[in-house]
């Protein structure tokens, strides 16, 4: 089989540097290295010493460069069941943590997760784990200051 580099723009090889250097995600790193190689002239049988993964897994990402760019190497959405916290949820949870919890029938005055979880599923119906909501007050806040998980 012939390279594939016939197939790429000339700006191809500077396009996956780019990606390269900016990119965070390992997965969209790792394929962008494999495409970069078959760019740069190896033939895509040659990649998979450097990069263990089937044939037709290169020769996908490959193709998906070739024909919408680097947008072509980033995860595709995943079927699955959806989340449960939406953004109205979310800004629900941060209104009620900016209350007195004593308001809202709590013993004690600091929010614990599970008193968080009891009175946002007596106000919008929907179930979350103590974890759960512990999970969205540290991706909220950014920082591990979420309150404690009893």
């Amino acid at each position: 089989m012939r390279p594939l580099k016939s197939h790429f723009p000339a700006q191809a090889l500077t396009t996956l540097d780019t990606m390269l250097k900016q990119t965070k995600a390992a997965r969209v790193f790792r394929r962008a290295q494999a495409v970069r190689e078959v760019v740069a002239g190896r033939h895509i049988n040659a990649v998979s010493e450097a990069f263990p993964v089937a044939n037709a897994a290169r020769r996908t990402w490959v193709q998906r460069f070739a024909q919408h760019g680097p947008q072509g190497l980033v995860d595709r959405p995943r079927s699955g069941r959806p989340p449960k916290v939406t953004c109205e949820l979310e800004q629900h949870l941060k209104r009620l943590v900016e209350q007195d919890p004593l308001e809202h029938g709590a013993l004690h005055s600091p929010w614990s997760c599970r008193e968080l979880a009891t009175v946002l599923a007596r106000e919008t119906g929907v179930q979350l784990g103590r974890e759960s909501v512990r999970g969205v007050l540290k991706t909220m806040s950014g920082a591990s200051t979420a309150p404690p998980a009893d």
